[in-house]
């Protein structure tokens, strides 16, 4: 019987495991950005934390929804999709908002998807998103006051 108890407590605990990691995405900050006229609802991902997990383990993304990395100075910025459902897209900003790449994403794909200039942000949407609003490269993102350089 002890076995049996054992073996359920660790089956409870995987289902679990991806509810109590999307759980904690639900404190980041949540605010709106501006891109061409489209306003798109962002949370943001300013801590260590935040940022490493990101939108993994997530099923969808609504519509019109985003999250903002907000990184302390301009770098050559990194990102993958481990553990990350939806397509997505990602444009990595300039620290006055400037978009200088947008880039599609796999899902659960190793490969990493870097930035080739020194960027602040990197904005990730649902795949077609920037293509859908006529957002191109060298457009500016509004971003959230406590942002704007």
């Amino acid at each position: 019987m002890n076995h049996f108890y054992k073996l359920t407590f660790t089956i409870l605990l995987c289902l679990l495991i991806p509810f109590i990691s999307c759980k904690s995405t639900a404190t980041n900050k949540r605010d709106i950005v501006l891109i061409n006229e489209n306003r798109l609802n962002i949370e943001i991902a300013e801590t260590e934390k935040q940022r490493s997990l990101g939108l993994m383990h997530r099923k969808y993304l609504d519509k019109d929804n985003g999250m903002l990395f907000v990184f302390e100075n301009d770098r050559i910025l990194s990102f993958w999709m481990k553990d990350t459902h939806i397509p997505l897209s990602i444009a990595f900003l300039s620290s006055d908002g400037v978009i200088k790449e947008i880039r599609d994403m796999t899902p659960f794909s190793l490969d990493p998807v870097v930035s080739k200039n020194h960027v602040r942000y990197a904005l990730e949407v649902n795949q077609g998103y920037f293509n859908e609003k006529n957002i191109l490269v060298g457009d500016s993102v509004i971003l959230p006051e406590k942002y704007r350089r």
